[in-house]
């Protein structure tokens, strides 16, 4: 690649001297020299940016000084690299240079070695500053491309750093949170395609607009079902804390979103959470031809079925105990050890409470109850059926008094 060095400077012999001291260099194709007698004629040639990679020029000269076009250089959108000539001794004026911009200066009489060196040093300044620029270009429009398919964290892991999520996988502690719609299924079967094309496109873009405001990636959306990971791709020591507040803020928005449809006739089931936190491999699963971002592992699996056991529960946001355990603040109400399918040993899960509801006298009640029902106290069924006397909408509640009735007891629960 021939680079172009434009020299600026009214010394008739100036030209002629360039000419020889680089004729090999011009000869082999490296570099090629436009010559101006002053910065009035440097303008004009610079009107053609893209064909001048650098100047030389000269401080005193007629029309136009070296210091003057130094600056308007220096205004432009893509400032050229520049190199200030100027008398032995002259530090005013090169001081000045230097403030303004000038890349480098050189001293007259000109020293073609030194003049060489700093042409060549210059002239590598430009290729990094183009490099770096080519490579923020590249970022950039990978980042966009990326980003109308990705989460915006794992389209700008992806655009920085491509080899960062390539094929195979890593163990990483993660927040896995599923989400679900019920009845949209059965839904879907009684509403014509322009009801159900808007209605899911707002409402995936509600949700996903709320996890990638905490900071989670979504790794799959399958009709109206997201799968949302935390702490992946990039480390996030608070995963837990963030899935926790998203699903929060999902759940709130969610109910909204039923409640502005059902003033449009539509019926909308709630939205069930689950979320588990542990150790997953997190990784690039798609093979050499897809790229499927996901997490695989035990805590992904329990995340699906606590989000499942919403249904039988009655909750709508169903929290593992490794959850709760690593939110210092987190507020919930316990539901039970669940039995799930396909684990031996029980697992405490939560209902996930905002900290409004954590503090209401209903929760208190509710507390008090579950000790009961913990310990084995007769008295839980009592309390469970005071709770649902002034409260008959927990679903909750009406699922543990309906187990009491049942002739269970304890807090362990086998699901479906």
């Amino acid at each position: 690649m021939t680079s172009t060095i434009l020299v600026v400077d009214d010394e008739p012999d100036l030209e002629t001297l360039v000419q020889q001291k680089f004729r090999r260099h011009i000869r082999d194709g490296h570099v090629r020299f436009l010559f101006a007698r002053d910065g009035a004629e440097a303008l004009e040639l610079l009107g053609d940016r893209g064909s001048i990679d650098m100047v030389v020029s000269d401080i005193n000269m007629p029309r136009m000084d070296g210091l003057t076009l130094l600056q308007k250089i220096q205004e432009g959108d893509d400032p050229l690299s520049t190199i200030i000539v100027s008398a032995y001794g002259d530090m005013a004026n090169i001081r000045t240079a230097m403030n303004r911009g000038a890349f480098d200066f050189l001293t007259k009489p000109i020293d073609f070695a030194d003049l060489e060196t700093t042409i060549n040093k210059t002239l590598r300044h430009i290729e990094l500053l183009r490099e770096a620029r080519r490579r923020q270009v590249s970022a950039e429009r990978a980042h966009a491309l990326l980003s109308r398919y990705f989460s915006p964290n794992l389209a700008e892991r992806l655009a920085s750093d491509p080899a960062a999520i390539d094929l195979g996988g890593q163990r990483r502690e993660i927040t896995s949170l599923f989400t679900d719609m019920a009845s949209f299924t059965s839904l879907v079967e009684t509403l014509e395609p322009e009801i159900i094309a808007p209605l899911l496109n707002d409402y995936l873009g509600e949700m996903t607009d709320i996890v990638f405001a905490h900071g989670g990636t979504v790794v799959k959306i399958i009709g109206d079902a997201l799968h949302v990971l935390f702490g992946a791709p990039a480390e996030q020591p608070d995963h837990a804390a963030r899935a926790v507040a998203c699903a929060l803020d999902l759940d709130a928005r969610s109910r909204a979103f039923v409640r502005r449809w059902e003033q449009k006739g539509v019926s909308l089931g709630a939205t069930r959470l689950g979320l588990n936190a542990g150790p997953a491999i997190v990784g690039n699963f798609g093979g050499g031809r897809y790229f499927d971002y996901t997490a695989y592992g035990d805590t992904v699996n329990i995340a699906a079925r606590l989000e499942a056991a919403n249904k039988q529960l009655g909750t709508r946001i169903c929290v593992g105990e490794s959850v709760a355990a690593r939110v210092s603040d987190f507020t919930g109400r316990p539901v039970g050890d669940l039995l799930l399918r396909g684990r031996g040993e029980p697992l405490r899960a939560f209902e996930a409470l905002s900290p409004e509801d954590y503090a209401a006298s209903e929760t208190r009640a509710y507390l008090d109850a579950f000790g009961k029902l913990e310990a084995g106290d007769p008295g839980a069924m009592s309390a469970f059926a005071a709770l649902l006397g002034a409260r008959g909408s927990d679903q909750l509640v009406s699922f543990h008094l309906k187990r009491l009735l049942n002739g269970a007891s304890g807090v362990r629960i086998m699901l479906d």
